[in-house]
This record gives structure tokens, sequence and C-alpha cells, in this order.
């Protein structure tokens, strides 16, 4: 029988906690005191996170507070080559998605509403500013408004039972249906 290989370890992992974090392979992290594979649901979450910090959307506090990590095991976890790796993946789908330059938009523009608060304020500011500032504003706090109902998404399930082209079956199940609007007490008559 051949040694083996580096990186190509099957046999079983320690199963007390301190062999763990002791033992742990580069395809893992320790989170909460907790060996977690990259692979996982929360692997994968923290790979995001990571993406983020790189990012500059998440600082390093948020995501040492997040995972609950202690500062010399925040070194430690930012010298693991395989979560470089997938960060650097990540980061690459993220961009050509658009979600990075959505998510970094996002978080500037939370400070819009301060800014177009402030033009608004300032009795020096021309007033055809402050009429914009105030326009911004009223589309901004009512966001959601914007869809009329008929232009509401719309919900179809589609179920393929083969092949076939006319071998599947169609529900449209037409827009979701609205809230009703809570009663205003200023407009509605008694």
């Amino acid at each position: 029988m051949s040694a083996p290989l580096p990186g190509f370890d099957v046999s079983e992992k320690p199963t007390t906690a301190t062999a763990r974090v002791a033992n742990h392979d580069d395809a893992s992290v320790i989170l909460r005191g907790v060996c977690v594979p990259l692979a996982s649901d929360v692997g994968s979450a923290f790979v995001s996170d990571c993406a983020r910090n790189r990012e500059r959307i998440f600082s390093d506090d948020r995501i040492i507070e997040k995972y609950d990590i202690t500062p010399d095991a925040w070194t430690a976890i930012t010298q693991n080559k395989a979560l470089r790796l997938l960060v650097n993946t990540e980061c690459e789908r993220r961009m050509l998605n658009g979600i990075a330059a959505q998510e970094s938009a996002a978080k500037i523009f939370t400070e819009a509403p301060e800014v177009l608060g402030s033009i608004l304020r300032d009795n020096h500011a021309s007033p055809r500013h402050r009429i914009e500032a105030s326009k911004e504003l009223r589309a901004t706090a009512r966001s959601g408004d914007e869809k009329a109902g008929a232009d509401a998404e719309r919900i179809i399930v589609t179920i393929n039972l083969g092949n076939a082209p006319d071998e599947k079956l169609v529900f449209d199940c037409g827009p979701p249906k609205q809230k009703q609007e809570t009663p205003d007490a200023e407009t509605d008559q008694w």
C-alpha cells in the first residue's frame, strides 16, 4: 500500500473538540469553537460574508462579532489558503452577477436620505434644490408604491411530466393577493 497523498487523507477525523481545533484541515474553519467545513451551509455563509468583507461591505469587527471569533482565531482564519481561494471565487462570482455592485450601492444609498435632508433643511440652498431633495426623499420613503396592481408579479407553476412539450401541467395563479390598505382616519368618511 502506498503512502497517502497530502490533502487526500480520508481517515476519520478526531471527535473531541480540542482535537478538532488542533487538527482541522484547510477546508474548514473554527467558528464559535467548532470546526466548520467550508462546504457546509454555515461555511458557505461564512465565505460569502468574507467576500463582503473583502469588498468593504462588512467590517472585520462585524464578522468577528457575528461568528464569535477571537482576534487570534481571526488572524489564523485569514491565513487559511482554502478559504482565501473560496473567497476569491465568491468575489468573482458576485462581481460577474452584479451582486457586489448592488450591495455596495445599497450601502452607500443609506447615506442619501441624510444628505437630502440636509439640503432640504438648508435655508441658503436654492429652492429648486430643496424641492428636488423633497421629491427624492418622498420617492425613497414610498419605494414600494411604484408597482401597480395590474403590473404585479404573477405566480406560474409548471410541472413537467416528461420530455414532450405537451406533457406538462401549467397553473397560472395570477398576481399575489394584495394586502388591504389600513384605514386612514383623516381621509375616511364615517
